[in-house]
């Protein structure tokens, strides 16, 4: 049987117009390649992929031959959890090296505004007070990164270079552990890397045993008036238990970029709390450039009968 040339996907996004946002015109490139927005596809039975960022329940029903699903971001668990995705259909997503070092500045630059008192030096500005606040060596200031992928392994880094102390939480030990950063693995390795850090820093994967970490015992394990800093996924935090901790002390405050229900609803008390830095899921993203190529990438190698790279391990869901 003569192997397609060409191989068809689908756009599928309940928020974004994800061919203008990435450029994903390959139309011209003489790239294999042909991407669709849902309303320019004639022929559902044609399309072999999705490309997608956050895609209705019932975006892949009408794709009857649908052999991958691509995230434009690092986490999969929204379309795992789409309930007309098949089981047998891969799930990919994109790599980016550059949006590691993206999130390891957004975490450094709350870790600072919490550490250094910026949010009081504004009100001192405001009230035209010249009034020096005392430091703490950074060495002093334990910091936990909750995660050690790519992107918690950026954080850390940044974080130890800065010259804190980093503990990570990870599943497994590193091949190639940093220097000056303390690894814990295994049965207790959250309680350890918390035990007595002054900032948490989470980016988990979400997982069915992730689901609701950052609940109660968490936070106690922490230092009195820590501050979290929340850019995994919105499912990570146990919200009752969240706000229990920042009423009684336990937390001083939080840096929120990740939400159960984005955007996060008008009416939704977290707006209005003084004690919550919150940011609209931008703590990175992907570049542009990076996303056309590997899905173009992922794509050709579909058509050549090759499982992609950039598919990830259902099981794991990373």
């Amino acid at each position: 049987m003569e192997q397609a040339k060409t191989i068809e996907g689908v756009l599928l996004s309940g928020t974004m117009d994800l061919k203008t946002f990435y450029g994903l015109d390959f139309t011209g490139s003489g790239s294999p390649v042909r991407l669709f927005n849902p309303h320019e596809v004639s022929d559902p039975a044609s399309i072999r992929f999705a490309v997608c960022w956050l895609p209705d329940d019932e975006a892949f029903a009408r794709y009857p031959n649908m052999e991958m699903a691509m995230s434009v971001g690092a986490g999969v668990d929204a379309l795992l959890a789409n309930p007309s995705l098949a089981e047998e259909t891969l799930v990919c997503r994109v790599r980016d090296p550059h949006q590691a070092d993206l999130m390891a500045g957004y975490a450094a630059h709350e870790v600072l505004h919490f550490l250094r008192s910026f949010a009081q030096m504004k009100d001192h500005q405001g009230a035209r007070a010249w009034n020096p606040l005392p430091m703490t060596p950074p060495k002093e200031t334990r910091i936990a990164v909750l995660g050690n992928g790519t992107m918690g392994a950026a954080i850390a880094r940044a974080l130890a270079a800065m010259g804190y102390s980093v503990a990570v939480a990870c599943r497994t030990q590193p091949e190639e552990p940093q220097a000056g950063i303390s690894y814990h693995s295994g049965t207790g390795a959250l309680d350890m890397a918390c035990k007595g850090s002054r900032i948490a820093i989470n980016v988990l994967p979400l997982t069915d045993e992730t689901e609701n970490i950052l609940n109660r015992r968490l936070f106690n394990q922490l230092e009195a008036g820590a501050w979290l800093v929340q850019i995994g996924r919105g499912e990570h935090l146990h919200e009752a238990d969240f706000t229990e901790a920042l009423d009684n002390g336990q937390l001083a405050g939080a840096t929120l970029d990740v939400f159960r229900e984005e955007p996060l609803p008008e009416n939704h008390p977290f707006w209005d709390d003084a004690r919550l830095r919150i940011t609209p899921h931008i703590a990175s993203d992907s570049t542009p450039s990076v996303v056309a190529e590997q899905i173009r990438a992922s794509a050709v190698e579909l058509l050549q009968g090759k499982r992609p790279l950039l598919a990830i391990d259902r099981h794991q869901g990373y």
